[in-house]
């Protein structure tokens, strides 16, 4: 018994379908879905938890419960511990084919950064940072089932924004036609000195994609 092969609009369609079921069930906002999907109208997501427990396990099973948050596993956060969060708008990139960035068919695929998690250790002079994040990747219309990884950017700003570390890892997953939605998480440490009369307070570090991938939007 032989079946029809379905023709590419019609897979483009159940992609799409299937993404924004995923949209739905995953808890997520409207806007942390189809932002930069379409037009972008609606605009870019955000990450909802901050929490002070850092285990790669919880971080991933907290982005697959959506807006259920990671437990804090009874850990108290170093009072001043600097801030781990997204560098804004940068917590979302859509991969679109060469030359159709904006064009919602074209979409490959999208990352989003929906947890994160730090603890701190201060000692005189410098501070240590064990931070974590987790999140999502979907399959788009022109999107090929395999792996797909995206860069990603963690670094360290002072009072005045000024980059202080950057450290680069990547994140990645495997999606397929069938499960168009995968989930990632990371865990790694970032140290920094504090120079006499600066508070660890005055320091951010922050997560972001790269948007040089080539197709970024």
């Amino acid at each position: 018994m032989t079946q029809s092969i379905p023709t590419a609009a019609y897979r483009a369609s159940k992609l799409a379908m299937a993404l924004w079921a995923a949209s739905l069930l995953g808890g997520c906002g409207l806007s942390s879905i189809t932002s930069g999907l379409g037009s972008g109208i609606m605009g870019g997501s955000t990450a909802k938890t901050e929490t002070g427990a850092v285990s790669e396990a919880q971080l991933l099973t907290a982005a697959q419960n959506g807006d259920a948050g990671a437990s804090t596993g009874g850990i108290e956060i170093s009072a001043g511990c600097p801030r781990f969060v997204p560098w804004p708008k940068d917590n979302f990139v859509t991969i679109y084919e060469q030359g159709r960035v904006g064009d919602g068919m074209a979409v490959m695929h999208r990352g989003e950064i929906t947890k994160t998690a730090r603890e701190c250790s201060i000692e005189p002079g410098r501070v240590t940072v064990k931070y974590g994040f987790s999140g999502r990747i979907l399959l788009g219309p022109k999107g090929r089932p395999g792996p797909v990884v995206l860069p990603v950017s963690v670094f360290v700003t002072d009072e005045k924004r000024n980059r202080l570390i950057n450290d680069k890892l990547t994140v990645d997953v495997n999606v397929s036609v069938d499960n168009p939605i995968g989930y990632f998480s990371a865990v790694r440490t970032i140290t920094f000195d504090l120079p006499e009369g600066s508070r660890p307070g005055d320091y951010q570090v922050f997560v972001a994609f790269d948007r040089a991938t080539p197709g970024a939007g």
